[in-house]
């Protein structure tokens, strides 16, 4: 179900890639004077590192600088985002993700505002959440489970903790069908995935690459996707809009950020364009693929429209639905 590239194919497009952007003059004299750091606030490994760390594998070369990647993971990507604020040295980056927005709702303490904190630069990438039921549920489609829960207000919605994009869907969707669900809080997917395939929680909306093999296997059944067109690896399954439940289309997104005021005009400006390049590449499409995302292309002032729209979406959803931090 994943577009299985082979490494070696992706590694030589990647350097390719880094090689032109070499050659178009961003490395001129100004910004940045020393190695550029970008904080990821999860640990090694997930979309968010990877990303971070195509992006550095490219700016590199064009910004004539060594591009660290530093993971500082905890407390719902909190750590990370308040040690990015609170860098100025003029050379840190930090690759957000939907956390960042959801959290001055859930904990105003710990939450760090974008639009206050920070500068944007441009998204990075965006990946759908996937409704799915065990396969021996008795919902065969999205109607199904609607009128399931209609008829049995409680049911169990799995998630990989409280507060997290997958539960705010869950909480979305019992209010848009106007019913009561029971929200059940796992250290993770890996933790989920398991009882969910055996039936002891009802329905969730999981990320794509966790729940993929389950899809491939039979194991778990798709009922819609959460993005704004159909996932080409679930043919067939619609979106929430298709079904007419606009509300519900969330998805996981990453950002590129820098703390408010530390880089100069041209510093942003050379890396927007720099990061407009490397999401248009063979490269970076071909890394997204193999992760399950999409490249996700905004400029600086739609992205930090985009990031304000989904600060007071979330926040509305939290109050409503009375969701506290886990």
């Amino acid at each position: 179900m994943t577009l299985a590239l082979p490494r070696r194919r992706v590694l030589a497009g990647l350097a390719a890639c880094a090689a032109a952007f070499s050659t178009r003059g961003f490395a001129a004299s100004g910004w940045p004077t020393k190695a550029v750091r970008i904080i990821v606030p999860f640990a090694p490994g997930g979309g968010a590192d990877s990303s971070a760390r195509l992006l550095a594998d490219l700016f590199a070369p064009a910004l004539g600088q060594g591009v660290i990647v530093e993971n500082k993971p905890g407390a719902g990507s909190a750590i990370g985002v308040a040690a990015a604020a609170a860098a100025k040295d003029g050379h840190t980056l930090l690759m957000a993700s939907n956390s960042m927005v959801i959290n001055p709702s859930l904990n105003p303490q710990l939450g760090s505002d974008p639009a206050r904190d920070f500068d944007a630069i441009g998204m990075v990438s965006a990946q759908p959440l996937v409704l799915v039921v065990p396969a021996g549920a008795p919902a065969k489609s999205f109607q199904d489970l609607v009128a399931q829960a209609k008829a049995q207000p409680g049911m169990t919605a799995g998630n990989s903790g409280n507060g997290t994009l997958a539960h705010i869907a869950s909480e979305i969707f019992a209010g848009q069908v106007g019913t009561q669900i029971t929200p059940v809080a796992y250290k993770g997917e890996s933790a989920l995935l398991p009882e969910m395939i055996s039936g002891l929680v009802d329905f969730g909306f999981l990320n794509l690459p966790s729940v993929a093999p389950h899809l491939q296997s039979g194991r778990l059944r798709a009922l819609a996707v959460s993005s704004p067109q159909e996932v080409p690896e679930l043919p067939g399954v619609p979106t929430v809009r298709a079904l007419g439940f606009a509300a519900l289309e969330v998805q996981g997104w990453a950002a590129l950020l820098a703390p408010r005021g530390t880089i100069p005009a041209q510093g942003l400006a050379r890396l927007e364009s720099l990061l407009a390049q490397a999401l248009q590449s063979q490269a970076a499409r071909s890394r997204f693929a193999l992760l399950n995302v999409s490249p996700f292309i905004l400029s600086r002032s739609a992205t930090t429209q985009f990031l304000q729209q989904e600060t007071a979406r979330y926040a509305v959803v939290i109050q409503a639905r009375g969701i506290k931090a886990g």
